[in-house]
């Protein structure tokens, strides 16, 4: 059941709606065509009492000489009347007396009274015809053929038509509800996938029922506490950067005062280190708080300035492939972004080719080096802060760890993704995805 329901809240409520629906009218159906035939069955059943009591009475009436006459006049297709042989009561053939049509056995006795007798014959459940046998107060019997009218008849179309338009009228106005109750759901939903990529962006409207306005209010309070503590952490790690930053330069001034040139080349290493972690540490911070606008971008002019800017460094940058259109996305995100990845593949492969895959609904750069790779087991833990790891890609390679933090938060930023994986022929590939909205 789990498999043929639909995924969608909206579609699951349709569905149970749409299938209770069908399944009360079903039922409704079932037990009005059983109603329908019960008072078919009765009515016919009051008919063919009046018309034997009819005949019978007036055969009664009749004289021996008259009643063949008679018998001749009042036989119909769906009526046969003639008197049992030898004026006796008989059952040949395969008629056989049964307690059957109960409505109609208890109307004949209520209709014939005491005096006149009768027995009720039938050839099978699947007979059309039914016998009844009448005996008259001078002793003779009559028989009585009598065609059972067909209660199984179709139904009337304006029947039809009516559940037809109770249907579709249940079902308009179910569709109606379903999407009123799930809306204020979809643009929570929305509201939060946008919540990742602008922190700021505008609060939730506290309209509509108390349940919706109270999930509004929850979901506004909870933004405005995430705004908060971001901005306090950032203000704070800002802060003590930039306060490191003095006591640094004091240490470098005092390092010069040593004479011994072998421990003050480690202390300048050292403080080199610290610097610049503080720097980018301070960068990394800017780019949290940045708010930029997002326009439209060109994407092959922001690849083409970073290649003749690493050229111009002496790195060798290669661009495989066209964007189609530009990416509406924050510039200078998107340039520090594809920059951090060009520079971590040339430090560590010693080139940078980027491959470009457009399309409809995502713009796809892969840039790839031809350096050692990583481990897959640290492919992830890479893009926390500060990680480095061993061997070539550790801090005497230069680095602070930040490079892909920050490139990922720009990615994720725009909705997109920022994932590596190791290449078959060797090297590393940085997979930056960017979603076309």
């Amino acid at each position: 059941m789990s498999v043929l329901a639909p995924r969608s809240l909206f579609g699951r409520m349709v569905w149970v709606l749409l299938a209770g629906l069908v399944v009360a009218q079903l039922l409704s159906m079932a037990i009005h065509r059983h109603e329908r035939s019960q008072m078919l069955a009765r009515s016919n059943s009051l008919m063919a009492a009046q018309r034997i009591r009819d005949r019978d009475k007036w055969l009664d009436a009749a004289d021996f000489a008259s009643r063949q006459t008679l018998i001749e006049r009042l036989n119909e297709p769906d009526f046969a009347i003639a008197f049992a042989p030898g004026n006796s009561q008989s059952a040949t053939g395969d008629w056989q007396d049964e307690v059957v049509y109960p409505f109609l056995r208890s109307t004949l006795q209520a209709l014939l009274g005491p005096e006149f007798p009768f027995r009720i014959l039938t050839s099978g459940p699947q007979s059309s015809f039914i016998k009844v046998q009448v005996r008259l107060r001078d002793g003779a019997w009559v028989n009585m053929n009598i065609q059972q009218a067909d209660e199984t008849e179709a139904w009337p179309s304006h029947l039809m038509v009516q559940l037809l338009i109770l249907i579709i009228s249940v079902l308009g106005l179910s569709l109606v509800a379903v999407r009123w109750v799930t809306n204020p759901l979809i643009q929570l939903a929305n509201a939060a996938d946008e919540l990742g990529k602008d922190m700021h962006r505008e609060p939730l409207d506290e309209t509509g029922p108390l349940e919706v306005r109270r999930a509004a209010h929850a979901f506004n309070t909870m933004q405005a506490r995430l705004v908060s503590y971001i901005q306090d952490r950032t203000r704070l790690l800002a802060a003590i950067s930039h306060d490191l930053k003095t006591p640094i330069t004091r240490l470098r001034l005092r390092t010069e005062l040593l004479d011994d040139q072998r421990l003050r080349d480690k202390f300048e290493k050292d403080l080199d280190d610290m610097e610049s972690m503080v720097l980018a540490t301070l960068d990394f911070m800017h780019g949290v708080e940045q708010q930029e606008s997002v326009q439209p971008v060109d994407i092959m002019a922001l690849l083409e300035s970073l290649q003749a800017d690493a050229q111009d460094m002496g790195r060798e940058v290669n661009i495989v492939g066209t964007a189609l259109r530009p990416y509406s996305g924050k510039p200078m995100a998107l340039k520090r972004c594809i920059s951090n990845l060009i520079d971590n593949a040339i430090q560590y492969g010693q080139r940078a080719t980027i491959e470009i895959q457009d399309g409809a609904d995502q713009l796809t750069l892969v840039i790839c080096d031809q350096g050692p790779g990583i481990p897959d087991a640290q492919l992830e833990q890479v893009f926390e802060p500060f990680y480095r790891l061993e061997g070539s890609r550790s801090r005497d390679s230069g680095g602070t760890g930040l490079g892909l933090s920050i490139a990922r938060n720009i990615a994720q930023a725009h909705g997109g993704s920022l994932t590596l994986k190791n290449a078959s022929n060797g090297g590393l590939k940085a997979v930056l995805t960017l979603p076309r909205h």
